[in-house]
């Protein structure tokens, strides 16, 4: 199925952590700002965003969790457009007004059929439903729907999971920070289902380093292509 060249783009702690801890009160663009020996360089990681692709794909969770519902509509039209999956949903009427006030285009997938983007007037809105999500088909939407030729991903542990369960990542850009974070319950870049058995181990994927780059105030990037 045809789909998009994908980048797994995220910021991690040494041990792989790429939030606080458990709580959604807890974010890493909000907290580590705050963590001596880490805010010193954190921008580096934002600096490093603005160049990924113009198609960015992230979940309601998420967007819900760095205050997207809370912020008025915006004043500056960004040319990146954004792929949110959005089931509960997380995201309000508000949330997404602002969105849509900033971004290019902004897609909502929802198996939510009373998701409030249903009641949304907005040009550059598309919702696209689903029974069951299905990531793989999402991909092949944008690819043949929509000309989406390359998509960051940066949504949360479990969705990730996904996406490596079902082979959907091409290449990893890492930015990791001098931070040990910590907790069973955190999220780390990868969550979703472990495999159990010697038979899933198709289900793993091998990555191999393309770049290796030593940031500033200990800061590092890793850049690796997914191996097929």
């Amino acid at each position: 199925m045809k789909r998009p060249i994908t980048t797994l783009f995220m910021l991690m702690s040494i041990d792989g952590k790429i939030t606080s801890g458990s709580s959604d009160m807890l974010d890493a663009d909000q907290d580590w700002k705050l963590v001596k020996g880490v805010k010193e360089g954190i921008q580096q990681y934002y600096d490093l965003e603005q160049c990924t692709d113009l198609w960015s794909l992230n979940s309601g969770r998420v967007m819900a969790k760095v205050g997207m519902n809370e912020k008025e509509k915006s004043t500056f039209k960004t040319p990146v457009s954004f792929v949110i999956i959005d089931n509960k949903p997380h995201l309000n009427d508000k949330g997404i007004a602002y969105l849509c006030s900033w971004l290019k285009q902004l897609i909502i997938v929802t198996t939510n059929k009373n998701h409030p983007a249903y009641t949304c007037n907005e040009d550059n809105l598309t919702i696209i439903y689903q029974d069951e999500f299905d990531g793989k088909l999402l991909l092949n939407h944008l690819a043949n729907e929509y000309h989406v030729d390359r998509l960051t991903i940066q949504s949360g542990g479990t969705m990730n999971g996904y996406f490596l369960r079902n082979q959907c990542f091409d290449y990893i850009d890492i930015v990791i920070a001098p931070i040990l974070v910590g907790g069973k319950e955190t999220a780390t870049l990868i969550d979703g289902d472990s495999i159990a058995s010697i038979d899933q181990l198709h289900l793993l994927q091998g990555c191999r380093l393309i770049k290796s780059q030593t940031l500033e105030n200990s800061f590092v990037r890793l850049c690796y292509e997914v191996l097929k």
